[in-house]
């Protein structure tokens, strides 16, 4: 069913989810257009209102190849939407999903679109925030890159800028996706160019393996790795992307490759790249379970479900933000974290030396331990419940004692 959104602009259907809001497939004035339209809670904030009407000039003016273009902003009523370029083609999640890890040439070609986009918004002084595979596109009417690589365009600039608003975080909050965030961002800095160029390389990362450098388990795991681990090497990756990838991923900021010079660094080895298989990474094994320390089990409630009072463990590449008991077809955009405390994260490196430490028998002992006490309680717990029941079964089965009346005796006696 058709729907106006403010005067210029029809949409006709959903396309996509996000925790921010809905994509719908619309018509404008030039032709069909790609409407992100926002959730109304955040429609209904005044201050984030506010801050969209001021974000207006910067986000329509950031014109380039790997961006996809913002037309217009519409606040009507209870509408706040952005008005978009409608791009022929799926999100990096999904080819990433569908076919799996890439080669190291088509990763290498990708990032390197990004990096130009990214390139291209921090020189008008934007800063992405929440770069991830679901918000790359893949352009599958343009021409194809070097090896046949789908040209990338980078999407939904502005969108954690809009929605970490005052009144919707404060100091203590963090606003992202946690497998992707910097550790400055962990430790309170304002969010600057090079949180991007982090994420990117997490990205790139995520494209070679299937997984991301310091991702699984809970949140808080996820948020300690990120400050105090280094990634370690991947067998087989080659030696120019991991040199590049290590850059990015250090924990200085001022250590990383600036947007263009990751592009640029990526584009000269696509010679050397070029012919070259996906990485062979080997499948991992059952690990033993992980038992949450204090630290991190602050972060369960980011991982529960949604008014159930119980609790996901994950593993994987991807940690679950804010679940719901309908999922977005997407991973959720933007979530909101309490930040940890300096005295949490050095908690925090303390354990991750402790874990290093223990050979990977103790570890693997500890864990069969606590598995079997946990089959132990359960089968003193089944035990307890059979007897009870045996015994309440003997009770009620019992004759009245003489003179009872029938009808008290068949309230009392167990129905069939």
């Amino acid at each position: 069913m058709a729907r106006k959104i403010g005067s210029r602009y029809t949409v006709h259907q959903v396309i996509g989810r996000g925790s921010a809001g809905t994509v719908w497939l619309g018509e404008g004035p030039d032709g069909p257009v790609a409407v992100k339209l926002l959730r109304e809670d955040l429609a209904a904030d005044q201050v984030l209102v506010g801050r969209f009407v001021q974000e207006r000039a910067a986000l329509t003016g950031l014109d380039h190849p790997h961006v996809v273009g913002v037309h217009d902003m519409v606040v009507d009523g209870s509408d706040l939407a952005l008005v978009m370029d409608l791009v022929q083609g799926s999100d990096l999640r999904t080819r990433l999903e569908r076919d799996g890890v890439l080669s190291p040439a088509v990763a290498a070609s990708v990032i390197a679109d990004v990096a130009d986009g990214l390139a291209a918004a921090h020189a008008a002084g934007i800063v992405h925030r929440d770069v991830k595979p679901e918000n790359v596109l893949l352009d599958l009417a343009a021409p194809p890159g070097p090896g046949g690589a789908p040209r990338a365009k980078l999407t939904d600039f502005g969108i954690a800028r809009l929605v970490d608003a005052p009144r919707r975080t404060r100091a203590t909050r963090i606003i992202g996706t946690p497998d992707y965030l910097a550790p400055e961002i962990i430790e309170g800095l304002e969010p600057r160019a090079a949180v991007d160029i982090y994420a990117t390389a997490t990205v790139l990362y995520e494209l070679l393996t299937g997984t991301t450098p310091f991702g699984g388990g809970h949140t808080g795991a996820v948020l300690r790795r990120h400050v105090t681990e280094n990634v370690p090497p991947v067998e087989g990756m080659p030696d120019g992307l991991w040199r590049i990838i290590s850059e990015c991923l250090a924990k200085a900021p001022a250590s990383r490759l600036r947007a263009a010079e990751l592009a640029a660094r990526l584009r000269a080895l696509l010679p050397e790249l070029s012919g070259l298989g996906p990485i062979a990474v080997p499948a991992q094994r059952g690990a033993p379970e992980e038992v949450p320390t204090p630290g991190e089990a602050v972060y369960a409630e980011a991982d529960a479900f949604a008014g159930s009072g119980t609790h996901r463990r994950r593993r994987g590449p991807a940690v679950p933000l804010v679940p719901g008991p309908q999922p977005d077809s997407t991973r959720d955009t933007h979530t909101s974290l309490r930040r940890p405390s300096p005295r949490e994260l050095a908690s925090y490196a303390e354990e991750s030396r402790a874990q290093r430490a223990q050979p990977a028998t103790h570890r693997r002992t500890r864990a069969q331990m606590i598995r079997r006490r946990r089959t132990l309680a359960v089968l003193i717990a089944v035990v307890l419940l059979l007897a009870g029941a045996a015994a309440a079964w003997t009770a009620f089965a019992a004759e009245p004692p003489a003179g009872a009346s029938a009808a008290v005796h068949a309230s009392w006696h167990p129905r069939l």
